[in-house]
């Protein structure tokens, strides 16, 4: 188990090399997005549309963030992770899709996800609910939003600037692995 500084755009060779155990830090972009953006972006990308963002570069956080509105400007007040599981029946999809190579949530997620994951070159890492003012430390800047009139704050896509986003423990990785699954039977 190694602690490791990650910056995005991620590649699938770094990717590759993390194991279930690895504590990540992350520093560059993300998004976020829960079970109405992940519906969203899957349809239009299905209707032969483009999406307002290229998610591909960025890692994807389950969550959504209680902002407020201050001189013209989003602040994350906070952005505790959301229960993963929700998305499982768009997971799968959403990455073979977008190429996403990073998911944080909490909670784990299933069986199709792992095989994703693995098929996709990704992983999912956890990140310790009930902590979404630490997260909202780690947020430098809301680069953008997008989808915010259409599904409301907590739904919409939140395009977020981080600096050392963390302690991420990656519990599923590219190769097969998972803390969940190796956990079951104990």
């Amino acid at each position: 188990m190694k602690k490791i500084q990650l910056q995005t755009p991620l590649s699938k060779k770094e990717i590759k090399k993390l194991s279930v155990g690895d504590t990540v830090f992350l520093t560059g972009k993300l998004f976020t997005a829960r079970d109405e953006t992940h519906k969203k972006m899957i349809e239009l990308k299905k209707k032969g549309k483009k999406t307002p963002f290229n998610p591909e570069d960025m890692a994807l956080y389950h969550a959504g963030p209680v902002v407020r509105k201050e001189k013209n400007k989003w602040l994350i007040v906070s952005a505790g992770p959301t229960t993963s599981a929700r998305m499982e029946i768009f997971e799968s999809e959403f990455l073979s899709l977008f190429g996403v190579k990073m998911i944080i949530g909490k909670g784990g997620m299933g069986k199709e996800t792992l095989k994703a994951l693995r098929k996709t070159g990704a992983v999912y890492s956890h990140f310790t609910g009930g902590a979404g003012a630490l997260a909202a430390k780690a947020i430098k800047k809301v680069e953008n939003v997008y989808f915010l009139d259409e599904l409301g704050i907590p739904e919409a896509a939140w395009i977020l600037e981080v600096e050392k986003f963390g302690p991420l423990v990656v519990t599923m990785d590219a190769n097969g692995n998972s803390f969940y699954e190796k956990n079951k039977t104990k």
